[in-house]
């Protein structure tokens, strides 16, 4: 139902983490945050929230996390002097719905099918409308954007590393010619691998990746700048579990995710990816990687590439600008994790080692859409300072809360 597009939203907005009711009324309360009550209904309703999110890890202690957070929030404004009327209610209530292109009335009937009273609902919004306005009354005065700053995030670089990052690991299969089952049967026996430990296991066993020393570990990873494959693999995972079998030129793969962290900053759009391969024979031996690093060494930028392979033939070097989808997944897989006039060495084509480095990217606007102007870009910029100063007060606040069970 069109509801399920709205509650995604509200994940992102729900602070994470209670035990069920205890025994007695529900609407007594089960747990209290410095002077102020949860009750068991409350926490029943937040956890149906969550239940059709179909979130991740204890439901109940994540309704709990949730509601502890709120009370907080609502304390610190009532100490601020920050209230918000009827009126602003119910407007914030029409834009959380025209989210999902409903109306107020029509999520609140929505939301009744599966028993979420409207309350429920107010609550939340009162909540997280009221928790910004105290924010922005307490941090905003701290807040200045410089023009550099501006200048650096509309620089389409500036997108690696924002918005959605995943922490994840791999093992990748060789799997050649005549092989490909052999290969599927067992990474279909990895993608029931259940905990980090295990496919770290692993994948320092079988994985033919250079990460197989790392236990298949990567680093942090900007979500749009993964090949397709690999996000459409990674998206509905929670941390913890293995996704399906991905094939590769020559390979399959599978991965696990270990965190999330969605930080919301500026919009990111489709990539185009420039990048260049400079093929080095040997594969991967000894003479082949020495090599490598002279190149390395003497190229900073792709445009020092062209000096490194004069006098070369012409197929030793291979340059291209293609659409992010476009590209083979191995290479994709790997230019995600490259900045520009940075290299890998992971792959090698035909008996050679593939020196392969990035570039540049390029934003690909949809037709008819501008790109975002200076103001915007500042004020996602703010936005971005204030939730991390929104952050920390948080965790200040529940660090010197009294938080008890009755």
């Amino acid at each position: 139902m069109r509801v399920i597009t709205l509650l995604l939203a509200l994940l992102a907005l729900v602070a994470p983490t209670a035990p069920a009711a205890a025994q007695g009324s529900p609407f007594s309360p089960v747990i209290m945050v410095n002077d102020l009550g949860i009750t068991g209904y409350e926490l029943e309703q937040r956890r149906r929230f969550l239940e059709l999110l179909r979130a991740p890890g204890d439901l109940d202690k994540e309704a709990e996390n949730a509601l502890i957070d709120e009370r907080l929030q609502m304390q610190a404004a009532k100490i601020a002097g920050i209230a918000l009327t009827d009126e602003q209610i119910k407007r914030g209530m029409e834009e959380f719905a025209s989210r999902a292109d409903l109306t107020a009335e029509q999520l609140i009937a929505e939301l009744a099918a599966v028993e979420i009273e409207p309350q429920a609902l107010r609550d939340f919004v009162e909540a997280g409308a009221t928790w910004r306005e105290v924010v922005r009354a307490r941090f905003a005065g701290r807040v200045s954007i410089s023009e550099a700053e501006i200048d650096h995030a509309l620089s389409p670089l500036s997108d690696r590393g924002r918005g959605t990052r995943v922490l994840f690991s791999e093992i990748v299969l060789p799997a050649p010619p005549g092989q490909e089952a052999q290969a599927k049967a067992i990474a279909d026996q990895l993608a029931e691998l259940h905990g980090e430990a295990a496919f770290a296991d692993a994948a320092s066993q079988v994985s033919a990746s250079a990460s197989r020393e790392q236990g298949g570990r990567l680093d942090w990873m900007a979500l749009d700048t993964l090949p397709a494959p690999l996000r459409t693999a990674l998206e509905p995972l929670a941390p913890g579990e293995a996704s399906a079998p991905v094939p590769l030129q020559g390979a399959i793969a599978v991965f696990m995710l270990r965190a999330i962290d969605e930080n919301g900053a500026v919009a990111t759009m489709p990539q185009t990816i420039d990048y260049a391969q400079f093929l080095i024979p040997g594969g991967h031996s000894p003479e082949a990687l020495a090599e490598a690093e002279k190149v390395r060494a003497r190229a900073r930028s792709c445009g020092d590439l062209y000096a490194v392979a004069k006098g070369l033939p012409e197929t030793r070097l291979l340059r291209e600008t293609r659409p992010q989808g476009a590209i083979p997944a191995d290479l994709a897989r790997e230019l995600a994790r490259l900045d520009a006039g940075e290299a890998s060495t992971a792959l090698e084509r035909d008996g050679n080692l593939i020196f392969l480095m990035l570039c540049n990217r390029a934003r690909v606007l949809p037709a008819g859409t501008a790109a975002p102007s200076r103001a915007e870009v500042a004020n996602a910029l703010i936005n971005e300072r204030l939730a991390a100063y929104a952050e920390g007060y948080l965790a200040d606040l529940r660090a010197r809360a009294i938080i008890r069970r009755p």
